[in-house]
C-alpha cells in the first residue's frame, strides 16, 4: 500500500514539473521572438544575440526532453506500469523513483545500458507522444525548440 502512496505523490510532482516546463518553453518562445525583433545591426550585439539564442535553444531542447520523459511516465501511471524496469520487468526502487521520478530503468539495467553491456530502446523518445492529444491545452508542434 505504501507503494501507491508514493506513487501518488510522484504523480504530484510529475504533473507540477510537467506545467512548468510547459511555461517555461512558452517563455523561451517569446523570449525569442522578442529577441529577433530587438536585433541591432552592431556585429558585437548580433554574436551576443545569437549566443544568447544558441543558450536558450538548448535549454529549451533539455526542457523538451525532460518533458517527454515526464509525459511518458504519466501514461506508463495511467497504464498501471509505472515503475517497472523496461529492461528486467523488476520493480524500481522507491528511493530510484523518488530521485528521478521518470525512471525506466532499475539501477543494475540502467549502469549495463551505460556501460554498453545491453543496447536497448526504453520509451524515452518522442516517438510516443501523441501530439493530437493536448498537454493541459498545448500541442508540442506549437512550441518552438529550435529557437
Amino acid at each position: 500500500m505504501a507503494r501507491k502512496v508514493v506513487h501518488a505523490e510522484l504523480r504530484n510532482i510529475l504533473l507540477q514539473r510537467r506545467q512548468a516546463l510547459i511555461m517555461s518553453l512558452r517563455g523561451d518562445k517569446s523570449l525569442l521572438n522578442e529577441m529577433a525583433q530587438q536585433a541591432s545591426g552592431d556585429e558585437i550585439d548580433f554574436a551576443l544575440d545569437s549566443t544568447q539564442d544558441e543558450i536558450y535553444s538548448r535549454l529549451a531542447e533539455a526542457e523538451s526532453r525532460e518533458l517527454a520523459h515526464i509525459q511518458y511516465a504519466l501514461e506508463k501511471m495511467q497504464e498501471g506500469s509505472y515503475g517497472k524496469c523496461e529492461s528486467c520487468e523488476c520493480q524500481i526502487p522507491m528511493a530510484r523513483l523518488e530521485a528521478l521520478p521518470f525512471s525506466t530503468l532499475c539501477v543494475a539495467c540502467k549502469r549495463k545500458v551505460e556501460t554498453g553491456v545491453i543496447n536497448i530502446q526504453t520509451g524515452n523518445d518522442w516517438s510516443h507522444i501523441d501530439d493530437r492529444k493536448p498537454l493541459d491545452g498545448v500541442r508540442l508542434s506549437e512550441l518552438d525548440f529550435n529557437g
